[in-house]
């Protein structure tokens, strides 16, 4: 099979100065003497896979020269025989767009905010094509239809944030094909998004590569995921390469213990683990079968995450109920014209009751009103913003009607933890701070030495050094981050926890090593979460019911298990049929 891209013995090292202008370099692709190679075919889809910090993305970005300037990159990067590493810079821009192609994983952060969405896609075609206005116009008008997009000719017009995420992603994906590229570099392009809009993604990429003859270059956390897409996935760790090989061969008889490792961190539908697996969890075991010393094999023997729980934790209808919810609705103000306004009900008629010591997964699609619903419990969505009805009561005082004056008191206990770790954060807080500041806002410790002295202990029981006191947010990864949130929210001691897509943006092992910390807490202090996900596995997991929602209204509401089992609702079918799935470990494929 004649290869289009060859990549040989990359290494891509990164040069930091310091204060004083000393340089370091610190390796971000190979180590060593040990290079990344691998080769992308005509016509095939290839996958990097691996956790952050494992080199994928850079990988990508050093192949079409879109690293930063201290970027120092090593090797040969062959582009049918032309080495792109040795490449001008003015070739490089003939050929990005035109023959080689990029679809990152933020389409907000990529797209123009200050262009329309016509005007975009348009650009390459005049540059790349030499098409005039209308022709190019004409052109992105029937790539928008190509990708899904309905009503194309109004979308031409639009502005990135007047689109959802997935038809942002559509969009994106219609200005990387526009001047019918060879190669398409797909950069986490699903990541965070609902089941189904990702399925749609899919299916959209394996579409249009079968229709245009491309290769891809596919980049994921998520083997599972890669599975249903490439022919070949290559694994990296640490900036090298661990596996690689075809699909079949990668899923049916895995090698390298990495590779098993991811294939058993994500959550299945089909059973409940007591835990998680863990990357760690996995190496121990294969350090002892490899004849580590006897201290590592008796380290190995507790590797939690294999047993399937037979009988796993169910609702007890004698547990306290600590939140209440009936006919919980809320609408916004829109305005419709020069005076009017129109009422958008985004949440209607949600009812259901928490008790102490269990979760509520609440699961849909972007827009189904789960979110809205999880920030209305809380009160961070009030009247002025529109109509506000119902109750939610919280060990029998409605929070809906409470006081301004009371609401701080029950603030401190029903907290949130939000989707983004990097937003979450104050940057210019120290960890100390950040984790200080909510105890000293709600008086709780004798004095600023007791609220620090808490502060260490949580850090040390969601799994950080008590060191990462004096620290600041840039200097811990995704997943230490949301820890780190976890722990603030939790310096409160409080009753009810609302999960809002907390892991959605997490890779598979550090989301694994998450859900099981959220499930050791909840175990020791009785915590009641409400558990706001579009991951229908991980709320298999960590759910003891689960509530779908459509459209702002709830159409289905049951046990986990015998929904997910006898599913009654068309949409819940949707959903669960949307799932990705790849063979486990040790299974033919």
């Amino acid at each position: 099979m004649t290869s289009l891209l060859k990549v040989e013995d990359l290494h891509v090292a990164f040069r930091l100065d310091d204060e004083r202008g000393r340089s370091r370099h610190v390796e971000a692709v190979g180590r060593g003497a040990q290079g990344v190679s691998f080769e992308v075919p005509a016509h095939t889809n290839v996958a990097l896979v691996g956790e952050s910090g494992s080199g994928k993305s850079v990988t990508a970005m050093s192949l079409v020269q879109l690293l930063p300037r201290n970027a120092e990159c090593a090797g040969r990067v062959l582009w049918k025989g032309e080495d792109l590493l040795r490449s001008p810079r003015a070739r490089m821009q003939r050929l990005r767009g035109r023959e080689i192609a990029c679809v990152f994983q933020d389409p907000m952060s990529s797209l123009n905010p200050v262009l329309s969405v016509g005007e975009q896609i348009a650009e390459p075609l005049r540059k790349h094509l030499r098409m005039n206005r209308v022709a190019a116009r004409a052109r992105a008008e029937e790539l928008l239809a190509e990708v899904g997009i309905a009503e194309p000719r109004r979308r031409l017009d639009a502005y990135p944030h007047q689109l959802s995420g997935g038809q942002q992603q559509r969009v994106m994906i219609a200005m990387a094909l526009a001047c019918e590229p060879q190669l398409l570099i797909a950069d986490e392009p699903t990541t965070a998004l609902d089941v189904t809009i990702q399925r749609q993604i899919l299916e959209l990429l394996a579409r249009l590569q079968a229709q245009r003859g491309l290769s891809m270059l596919f980049i994921s956390h998520d083997l599972s995921l890669v599975g249903e897409l490439a022919h070949q996935i290559v694994v990296m760790r640490q900036g090298t390469v661990r596996e690689r090989g075809g699909v079949a061969d990668l899923f049916g008889s895995p090698k390298d213990a990495y590779t098993k490792a991811l294939l058993a961190c994500r959550p299945r539908l089909e059973d409940r683990p007591r835990r998680l697996t863990v990357i760690d969890d996995v190496l121990v075991v294969e350090a002892a079968a490899s004849g580590a010393p006897k201290a590592h094999a008796e380290l190995a023997a507790p590797a939690r995450g294999v047993d399937v729980d037979l009988n796993p934790r169910r609702a007890d209808d004698d547990d306290p109920v600590v939140l209440q919810v009936d006919g919980l609705s809320k609408s916004f103000w829109l305005r419709s014209g020069l005076f009017a306004r129109a009422e958008f009900r985004a949440v209607q008629d949600v009812r259901f009751t928490l008790r102490r010591g269990h979760t509520l997964g609440v699961v849909g699609e972007s827009g189904s009103g789960k979110t809205t619903m999880g920030l209305t419990l809380l009160r961070l969505h009030d009247a002025t913003s529109g109509p506000l009805s119902g109750r939610v009561l919280f060990h029998g005082h409605d929070l809906l009607s409470l006081a301004p004056a009371d609401r701080l008191a029950m603030r401190r206990r029903i907290q949130i933890v939000f989707q983004n770790p990097y937003e979450a954060l104050n940057p210019r807080f120290t960890i100390g701070q950040a984790l200080v500041e909510p105890m000293t806002i709600h008086g709780i410790g004798v004095d600023a030495a007791a609220r620090e002295r808490k502060a260490r202990d949580w850090l040390l029981r969601v799994g950080l050094d008590a060191d990462a006191m004096h620290k600041y947010p840039h200097e811990f990864s995704g997943g230490q981050r949301q820890r780190i949130a976890i722990a603030r929210s939790l310096t409160l001691s409080p009753d009810v926890l609302v999960l809002d897509e907390a892991v959605a943006a997490l890779d598979v092992s550090v989301q694994a090593q998450v859900l099981n910390l959220l499930k050791d807490l909840q175990d020791e202090l009785g915590l009641a979460y409400v558990f706001i996900s579009h991951d229908l596995a991980v709320v298999r997991f960590m759910a003891d019911d689960v509530m779908v929602m459509k459209d702002g209204r709830v159409v289905e509401h049951r046990r986990t298990d015998a929904l997910l089992a006898h599913p009654q609702d068309d949409y819940t079918r949707r959903l669960i049929g949307a799932v990705t799935r790849a063979p486990a470990a040790g299974t033919p494929a």
